[in-house]
């Protein structure tokens, strides 16, 4: 059975501005200073799966830079271009009609594109043995992180407490998907050690994923049926500007996950983190002897627990103690690290108003 990697490079990463922006996201910036982080998830599939078998899904604002500093092993034809974003039920599904078109029914491994993980090897084996799960059940398969504190930035995954399957792996029924929680209820949640973080990676047949559209979505799925019919490029780029808009918008947890009764999660703990935000990048960068996540030209004086990013001013601090300072060419950004969440506000508020110069 043919593997195909489907990363998911659409986002804005909002909750990364000033840095990340519409046309160059924080998917297509250096931040680990290996490689843009897109090249990043696609070179951790080596040895799994074919790097020539990825296809990104973008928008159309994203595709053409994409392109050109994409891993070279992945040929332009496997980008898919969104002409607007309906969320990740169409992404996937996209990609699933797409590859079943081209190579029949093969297997199939989701992917943000924007984590960042430290064991790779680890990643590999975990990833291989979903695939043999995924493959030999015909499981709708996710990896969950084993929790190492009281994430209220993440989703949990909750599971069954006896695994159904001992090889490759341990599997778990998956018993419910959950959204970000309070703090208490983390706390909860860690403590009961029958909960995972939801790492939005998932593995699944083509056939298998495109057959619960068809039961869980099948408005989606008989709107979107027409787009792999005719894949001249031509003819294909106008079906998906008539269809696209006139899709729903819903992710693909609350439309098929939640609903299915077939999903089982395979727990994961290989040095995980989605770097969704400023207060992620100690993922990457680690801390000074004041705890302070610093990529920048910084002097600083009483400065403590913060994360202060410049691409070329000088930034100087006094007194300071748990604050993000972000500076790019246009734009700075200061807030608390108790806020990192509520960037994406500014994001929202830049658009009220009309100041597209800055998104």
């Amino acid at each position: 059975m043919h593997k195909f990697a489907t990363v998911l490079a659409g986002g804005g990463g909002t909750r990364f501005w000033p840095l990340s922006r519409q046309e160059l996201p924080k998917q297509l910036i250096n931040i680990s200073g290996n490689d843009i982080m897109l090249n990043d998830t696609i070179g951790r599939f080596d040895g799994v799966i074919p790097l020539e078998n990825t296809m990104v899904v973008t928008n159309a604002s994203q595709a053409v830079l994409m392109e050109s500093i994409m891993h070279i092993s992945v040929p332009a034809s496997n980008i898919l271009v969104e002409p607007v974003a309906r969320n990740t039920a169409a992404s996937i599904l996209y990609a699933a009609l797409y590859i079943e078109k081209q190579y029949g029914d093969s297997l199939m491994v989701v992917s943000p594109s924007d984590h960042h993980i430290t064991d790779e090897l680890k990643f590999k084996k975990t990833l291989s043995d979903a695939c043999s799960v995924a493959e030999e059940t015909g499981k709708l398969v996710t990896i969950g992180i084993k929790p190492t504190f009281a994430s209220t930035g993440y989703g949990y995954i909750s599971h069954s407490k006896q695994s159904f399957t001992a090889e490759p792996c341990n599997v778990y029924e998956v018993t419910d998907f959950v959204e970000k929680p309070n703090f208490p209820t983390a706390q909860d949640y860690l403590s009961s050690g029958n909960y995972l973080w939801n790492s939005g990676i998932f593995i699944w047949k083509t056939s298998v994923i495109i057959e619960n559209y068809k039961r869980f979505l099948p408005r989606l799925y008989h709107s979107m049926l027409p787009l792999c019919d005719d894949l001249n490029p031509e003819h294909h780029k106008k079906i998906i500007q008539e269809i696209y808009p006139t899709l729903p918008s819903i992710s693909i947890d609350y439309g098929i996950l939640e609903r299915s009764d077939e999903v089982a999660v395979i727990p994961g703990d290989f040095g995980w983190n989605d770097i969704g935000s400023w207060d992620a990048l100690g993922a990457i960068i680690p801390q000074d002897e004041f705890g302070n996540i610093v990529k920048a030209n910084h002097v600083g004086i009483q400065t403590a627990n913060s994360i202060i990013y410049s691409e070329e001013r000088l930034i100087s601090t006094i007194g300071i103690d748990g604050l993000i300072i972000a500076d790019t060419k246009d734009a700075l950004l200061i807030c608390s690290k108790e806020k990192a969440q509520d960037v994406k506000d500014i994001v929202v508020l830049l658009k009220k108003r009309g100041m597209k110069e800055f998104l």
